[in-house]
């Protein structure tokens, strides 16, 4: 049932200095999991680019630092930041990002990335870090979850990535309609002395910035903004479960298709299943300074919908029940793969590992996953206890 880890999601009733800007015309697995092997792509990661073993190390020690940091001053952390600490792996899920787009597409890098029901765009954070000519778009229709993220992961950039990194509030089914969020750029222009020793005015400090077209627009909409094709489209942490009827489904999946670059492009999702996924379920997993619980409080044969919660403890006395609460609607990969194809995707590829069983009575269950089983491309799988899957669809080739 899930990778490792996710971001807060939206729910649908539903280095430094300064740098041309890169937009111009050219959040779980939130269900359990652990991070991704050490040495996941021992062998791949030649094909890929990407060191995973290292990429993950230094994750897991930027996470207990981060911990450390955290319960200094005595108070339970944002939730937010315990969420980012128990539930997410963004160095894994890019890692296996780029291996799918040389895969099925080829020919060149991806640049230009796509977060839907992004959260705290941790993800997108991370994948403009790794290559200056990145860039990414976060799209979610949680505002506090967009301005967490402006505060304390996209502000550990800097102007650099401000010029290379936006984020949109709105629904997933209209993103025409969604507006950027204010990135506080008065702050940040004051920081950079932007007129030394080029004589330019004030009144181009946009552009000195890279900041130029939508960034400046205060308030403007997607549609309005001058975005390139996107390379990659990913909508991970389950998020795709928040649509709950299978118009709706299709419907985003066209909106997809018709921002992805006609260069070659793919979409990226993430599902879960299994027969734990069908009945009531309790883990946990242990942290250092605090203890994540992913509960599954029920689910509906007949509409195959279910009501996940996350819950987080600190100590003996700080407990915060239903952090983050999802209803979901638990697709199938036959009809997955049924609503790309409808929308227009030429291919669709599944990738699948399975998960250690999680057969438990009683108390919420210590998890810990293999770190050895990695994501194999399968034409047939056999249903097991847990299993956990990226659904890629290509387009434009």
């Amino acid at each position: 049932m899930g990778k490792s880890g996710r971001k807060p999601r939206e729910s649908h009733r539903q280095g430094r200095g300064r740098r041309t800007s890169h937009f111009g015309d050219d959040l779980p697995s939130s269900a359990y999991d652990a991070p991704p092997p050490h040495h996941e792509d021992s062998s791949d990661d030649d094909d890929d680019g990407t060191n995973g073993a290292t990429a993950e190390d230094e994750q897991e020690e930027d996470a207990k630092a981060d911990e450390k940091d955290q319960w200094a001053a005595g108070s339970m952390p944002s939730k937010f930041h315990l969420y980012q600490l128990s539930v997410q792996s963004p160095k894994g899920d890019i890692s296996y990002l780029q291996k799918f787009f040389l895969m099925y597409v080829g020919g060149r890098v991806p640049l230009h990335l796509q977060e839907d029901f992004c959260g705290t765009a941790l993800l997108s954070t991370e994948w403009i870090r790794t290559d200056a000519r990145r860039t990414a778009i976060g799209l979610d229709l949680d505002l506090e979850s967009l301005e967490w993220c402006l505060e304390n992961n996209l502000s550990k950039i800097g102007a650099d990535g401000y010029s290379r990194m936006l984020l949109f509030h709105g629904n997933v089914l209209q993103p025409k309609e969604a507006r950027l969020v204010k990135q506080r750029f008065n702050d940040l222009v004051q920081g950079l002395d932007v007129n030394s020793g080029n004589g330019s005015s004030g009144s181009n400090k946009c552009e000195q910035l890279g900041l130029a077209n939508s960034k400046c627009i205060a308030n403007s909409t997607m549609s309005e903004a001058a975005l390139p094709g996107r390379d990659i489209i990913c909508a991970f942490n389950y998020s795709c479960c928040c649509l709950h009827s299978r118009k709706d489904l299709v419907l985003y999946f066209r909106h997809a298709f018709n921002i992805l670059s006609k260069r070659g492009s793919i979409f990226v999702m993430d599902v879960y299943g299994g027969t734990s996924s069908e009945r009531k379920l309790r883990l946990q997993r242990k942290f250092p300074s605090f203890t994540y619980f992913w509960e599954q409080e029920e689910f509906d044969i007949t509409s195959r919908q279910t009501r996940i919660s996350l819950h987080f403890q600190a100590g003996k006395k700080q407990m915060l029940r239903h952090a983050f609460t999802y209803h979901w609607r638990l697709w199938s990969i036959p009809e997955i793969k049924d609503c790309l194809e409808e929308a227009g995707f030429k291919s669709i590829h599944v990738w699948i590992r399975e998960m250690p069983n999680t057969q438990s009575s009683g108390n919420a269950k210590e998890y810990n996953a293999n770190r050895d089983v990695k994501y194999e491309e399968s034409q047939r799988f056999n249903q097991g206890d847990a299993w956990n899957a990226y659904v890629v669809g290509v387009a434009n080739i």
